[in-house]
């Protein structure tokens, strides 16, 4: 019963975070700041508190999961390990695998935040790319969630 309680807990704090920072606290950055270099620097850092987060919730959910006796039948263990691993591969593409690209892009515009059209244009397409793994690592954890609980 801890254990049920425990991997709930996570999943709500997990999926509940990613909610929060992609779709209410980083466009209000966007809107509430003037300086967009300013607002995308902390939303920056706000993904990467949030990527760590996954990376703790999505360990801890599937080792719960996964080696835990009472953790329901196994075919919703298996759900619930594979949702919580392909959320994991979304946060490993997305955070781990194309920010850097788009940080080191950040960074060759300076301070000022000014792309040469070549530059903004990569750029585009990787936070285009990024955002779509957010999206669907978004959607994932509905699924997670009604599936755990």
């Amino acid at each position: 019963m801890l254990a049920a309680r425990a991997r709930l807990l996570i999943a709500t704090l997990w999926v509940g975070s990613t909610w929060t920072v992609g779709y209410l606290v980083a466009p209000t950055l966007f809107v509430t700041l003037r300086d967009s270099a300013v607002a995308g620097t902390i939303a920056g850092h706000l993904f990467r508190v949030e990527a760590w987060l996954a990376v703790f919730c999505g360990l801890a959910l599937v080792l719960l999961t996964r080696f835990v006796n009472n953790a329901g039948s196994d075919n919703t263990r298996k759900v619930v390990v594979c949702l919580a691993l392909a959320m994991l591969a979304c946060t490993a593409i997305g955070h781990f695998g194309l920010q850097p690209y788009m940080a080191a892009l950040r960074e060759i515009a300076g301070t000022g935040g000014v792309m040469d059209p070549e530059s903004k244009t990569r750029f585009g397409i990787l936070h285009g790319i990024s955002s779509a793994f957010y999206l669907v690592q978004s959607l994932l954890g509905v699924a997670l969630i009604l599936k755990i609980r």
